[in-house]
């Protein structure tokens, strides 16, 4: 019992040293939400990993061309998920609505509590959001590759629109 005592008391020392500092987040920083966050990641990289294991063998390294598209699948799905207006509802339980941003994107903060506040950054930072996905592409690269490819494919012909629009609307505005 000792021990565990002075485990909390570690974690106490460590957590109020770590709040000391400051941060656009807000007061007290998340830590039991970061650890719930790091241990389903961890969880979710040790089961990609077994499912490719038990799949065969990979290859040395993933084509660079499958690199490419799910580079650009994964950009647009993290934009998708984490600033798309239609996907509030997902991100409502962690979010707040505080305005507009870009075409069809909306930008939120995440809610109070320890979980709630991790999970509502994880969703509302799309550079947060691309480790998780580029580990969910690279696992079905491994595990279904021609499903995932298929998959990528669509996200990336999506953000290839996008840009074309956003290029298309610019050119308009400039012509007058």
């Amino acid at each position: 019992m000792g021990q565990r005592r002075q485990q909390r008391g570690w974690w106490a020392r460590l957590h109020s040293s770590y709040e000391q500092g400051t941060d656009e987040a807000g007061e007290g920083r998340p830590l039991a939400g970061y650890s719930v966050l790091l241990g389903g990641y961890a969880l979710l990289a040790a089961c990609a990993a077994a499912a490719a294991v038990r799949r065969g063998p990979l290859p040395y390294r993933p084509a660079a061309s499958d690199l490419a598209l799910l580079g650009v699948a994964t950009f647009r799905a993290s934009r998708i998920l984490a600033k798309d207006a239609v996907m509030s509802p997902l991100r409502a339980p962690f979010t707040m609505y505080q305005g507009t941003s870009g075409p069809g994107e909306v930008v939120e903060t995440p809610r109070t509590g320890p979980v709630r506040h991790a999970v509502g950054e994880l969703l509302t930072w799309p550079f947060c959001l691309t480790q998780w996905l580029a580990t969910i592409g690279l696992a079905g690269l491994a595990a279904a590759p021609r499903t995932t490819r298929w998959i990528a494919g669509g996200m990336t012909a999506v953000a290839v629109a996008d840009t074309l629009q956003l290029g298309y609307a610019r050119l308009q505005e400039s012509a007058g």
